[in-house]
């Protein structure tokens, strides 16, 4: 089959061609004769019933400097021209975030938007965790300072970052005895109206924070992600040392304990994170890592997603 493929997603000039994730499904979208095309989420319009974007054809080769070829800009109905769309624009997850799965519900599953845009809205990342409280670690939702205080009086050691935010970005490990609780707190109830997230540190993450994806809710491959000595995070974005890795049991056990129910909400692509024995986040928005994974393994993560996506066309 031959599918119009529509990648909602951010300036395609940013794109680390070794990195990025949807570069390597629109490659393989390519590879399989389907046609793909580019708009940015505010080219998006809900116009008279009808979704619409103001989108130019698209063409991805594997060139540095010289990546991709895009067409004239033209007004296209996502309802009827469009086959699939890749929901991959970057968090935060925000009302504009939220306001573009709503408009997207209007077309989805007639156009097949992956990842489904309903179940994407309801599973915010950080959020979506708690609903498995038996595989993540000691964690507390809140604006409420004292209740921070109790959380580090009780555990020692904590992380505290914003519930929204992704790629590392604002991740703070407050030790025991730090001093600087009380004004990073104020910080973030000064810059963050939603409440923030605080978990026990995990020591393991010295060992690597694994990135395991799912395709269609079944484990596919990992990457373990080692922070640099001077870091507690160890996301790509800011240095982390990208690994070879297996899966563990505990791995295995926390993946068929959600991959059910990542299937029955139509997420195909996701991606989680593992420290230790713990599952520390479920991210649906626009996970990384399958680019690394075959780099290692040779596994083919684009495929499998594009695999399980015609399967539901």
């Amino acid at each position: 089959m031959s599918l119009n493929v529509a990648l909602q997603m951010d300036p395609v000039e940013t794109i680390n061609i070794n990195g990025d994730s949807t570069f390597a499904l629109g490659l393989e979208a390519q590879k399989r004769g389907h046609k793909l095309f580019h708009y940015l989420v505010e080219d998006m319009s809900y116009i008279k019933d009808r979704v619409k974007a103001h989108a130019k054809p698209l063409t991805f080769r594997r060139e540095l400097g010289h990546h991709y070829t895009v067409g004239e800009k033209e007004q296209i109905d996502l309802g009827s021209d469009i086959d699939v769309i890749l929901m991959r624009q970057d968090p935060p997850f925000d009302m504009g975030y939220i306001t573009a799965t709503h408009i997207l519900e209007h077309i989805h599953p007639k156009t097949l938007v992956v990842n489904d845009p309903a179940s994407v809205r309801n599973a915010p990342e950080k959020i979506f965790l708690t609903r498995y409280p038996g595989l993540m670690p000691p964690t507390l939702i809140t604006r409420n300072k004292d209740d921070v205080k109790a959380f580090r009086k009780e555990f020692g050691d904590i992380i505290i970052k914003p519930l929204y935010g992704n790629g590392g970005a604002g991740v703070f490990r407050i030790a025991a005895g730090d001093q600087n609780m009380g004004s990073l707190i104020e910080m973030f109830q000064e810059f963050y109206v939603e409440p923030f997230i605080v978990q026990k540190y995990l020591p393991e993450v010295r060992k690597g924070d694994k990135r395991i994806i799912l395709v269609d809710g079944v484990a596919v491959g990992a990457i373990n992600r080692v922070p640099s000595d001077d870091e507690v995070r160890s996301n790509m974005h800011v240095g982390g040392d990208a690994r070879k890795t297996e899966l563990t049991a505990r791995e295995n056990e926390i993946c068929e304990a959600i991959g059910p129910e990542l299937k029955r909400q139509g997420q195909i692509f996701v991606g989680i994170d593992v420290i230790g024995d713990y599952l520390t986040e479920i991210n649906v928005t626009s996970p990384t890592g399958i680019q690394e994974i075959q780099r290692f393994d040779g596994t083919d993560i684009a495929a499998l997603i594009w695999d399980a996506i015609e399967q539901k066309i």
